[in-house]
């Protein structure tokens, strides 16, 4: 006979906990990087466009009033 212990359900409970919660924090991790990957590759063009809509709300009001 040998003298191995069997799994129980509480530690196989356990484990299967924590998995879960390894997979979970994984898929967070990788969503986070494809979010920060896209940020950055439309950050130019993104930059861009909030440039020119600033300027577009500074300027408006501005000529509007006739300030210049």
């Amino acid at each position: 006979m040998t003298d191995e212990k069997q799994p129980t359900t509480i530690r196989t409970a356990a484990i299967d906990g924590m998995m879960s919660e390894i997979t979970y924090k994984g898929q967070i991790l990788a969503r986070t990087n494809k979010l920060d990957s896209a940020i950055s590759a439309s950050g130019i063009i993104g930059f861009s466009f909030g440039l020119v809509i600033s300027i577009v709300l500074v300027m408006v009001p501005v000529l509007l009033l006739g300030g210049i």
